[in-house]
């Protein structure tokens, strides 16, 4: 008797995967694609994502920018923009993985805040404390005067709070917050003042968490990023440029999964709908409208999905659409085309290699009767609106040609007799 597998170890999107619910394991497999911490180095930099430590003075977007160009790729995004001053967590995707950058920007965010009061408080800590626990729920803020979107009043969710520290001498507060992302600290930190009555400002702010990843989630800094590309440039050592950027999919591991056979990947690549035939394995728990993750059998994601069943039904369905596409993350024809090769397609083929169907598979006087009946021409179907076509209307004779008013046809001469003449005086 084999032993039972141990899979609480494996990697990001493979973890317990023997857990997920089995509906068939009878596929072929196809010798494409990577696993994501094998994949070559080109590939590994392209579908990947760096937990950034951003430093303090230069905008989200510049720090994005020098990024581009210390890696020497296409296309960088992140998670959601930070004030120059302000440091700490930010996520930033590389090529491939823009495409979950959606997702990160509008996940929620935590902070650290230290902020200045303009007076000492009757009743110390116990009133900041308060007047913190009164800021939660849902606020109106209207962003400060230099800020990266419109000013407009706006509400946004302060989930939890905690007082870290008050020192009575120089007025300073601490505290902790995870909010909803847009949320403004520093209109915050104004409001706490206005609270105690003694008005306030941000002195200083740091992002401990954005979405999945947190400040011990293999955090790293631009030195980090600029040491291991120099190792790889002048010693072919990749070790440190793996450690510093990780798999796109790691952003996804809190994600319901849905592991589809290698012959359906390319299909969903190109935006098709997983259907029942294609699914191997599914997390229990789904319902409709969920978000899901839809995977290889090697641990790559393909695609984020929105569910159209439920776990109960896919394990009792024999036909019918598993998800819809929300986003595509993999490059199309990473794996080979599956699609035309079913014995429908194959007769289709031949058919139109025969001449019995045109060269865009629509019926032609050759067509064999029995294939008609299976495939219904829809080109000869009713009108459009639903009614049939009157039977003393003769259906072969042309449209009769739309009368063009007088005043347009004068116009139309007139144009044209300008347009002569302008030649004539050309020449």
């Amino acid at each position: 008797m084999t032993p039972a597998l141990d899979t609480s170890k494996w990697p990001l999107l493979l973890k317990n995967y023997d857990q997920l619910n089995v509906r068939t394991g009878h596929y072929t497999p196809i010798p494409a694609g990577h696993s994501p911490l094998k994949r070559p180095l080109k590939e590994y930099i392209r579908y990947g994502c760096i937990n950034l430590d951003k430093p303090s003075n230069p905008s989200s977007h510049e720090v994005v920018a020098w990024l581009r160009r210390m890696l020497r790729v296409e296309k960088t995004g992140h998670s959601g923009t930070l004030d120059p001053k302000v440091t700490g967590n930010l996520i930033v995707c590389i090529d491939r993985a823009t495409r979950l950058v959606k997702s990160q920007q509008g996940a929620g965010k935590e902070y650290v805040c230290v902020a200045r009061l303009h007076g000492k408080v009757e009743g110390g800590l116990p009133k900041v404390a308060k007047a913190m626990e009164t800021l939660t729920g849902a606020l109106f803020q209207r962003p400060p005067l230099i800020s990266a979107v419109k000013r407009q009043l706006r509400i946004r969710t302060i989930y939890e709070s905690k007082t870290l520290e008050y020192d009575e001498e120089r007025n300073l507060v601490v505290f902790w917050i995870s909010c909803e992302a847009g949320t403004y600290v520093r209109t915050l930190c104004v409001h706490l003042g206005l609270l105690l009555g003694v008005g306030g400002h941000m002195q200083e702010l740091r992002r401990v968490r954005s979405g999945i990843m947190g400040e011990k989630d293999n955090m790293v800094t631009m030195h980090d990023c600029l040491d291991a590309q120099w190792m790889y440039d002048n010693f072919k050592d990749e070790t440190y440029l793996r450690r510093v950027i990780m798999p796109l999919e790691v952003l996804l591991t809190n994600y319901k999964r849905l592991v589809v056979k290698d012959s359906a990947v390319n299909a969903v690549c190109y935006g098709a709908k997983l259907m029942i035939p294609g699914l191997l394995r599914y997390a229990s728990g789904i319902e409709v409208d969920d978000e899901v993750v839809i995977m290889t059998t090697k641990g790559e994601a393909i695609a984020v999905g929105i569910a159209q069943m439920t776990t109960a039904v896919m394990a009792t369905c024999d036909h019918g659409i598993v998800a819809k596409i929300k986003r595509v993350v993999m490059e199309r024809d990473t794996y080979p085309r599956r699609w035309g090769l079913g014995p429908k397609a194959q007769m289709k083929k031949k058919l139109i290699a025969d001449g019995k169907l045109d060269k865009h598979g629509k019926p032609n006087a050759e067509t064999p009767a029995e294939y008609l009946r299976a495939v219904p021409d829809l080109s000869k179907a009713a009108p459009a609106n639903g009614a049939a076509a009157p039977a003393d209307m003769d259906t072969d004779s042309p449209p009769p040609e739309k009368e063009v008013p007088k005043e347009k046809k004068a116009k139309k001469e007139k144009k044209e007799k300008k347009a002569k003449k302008d030649k004539k005086d050309k020449k």
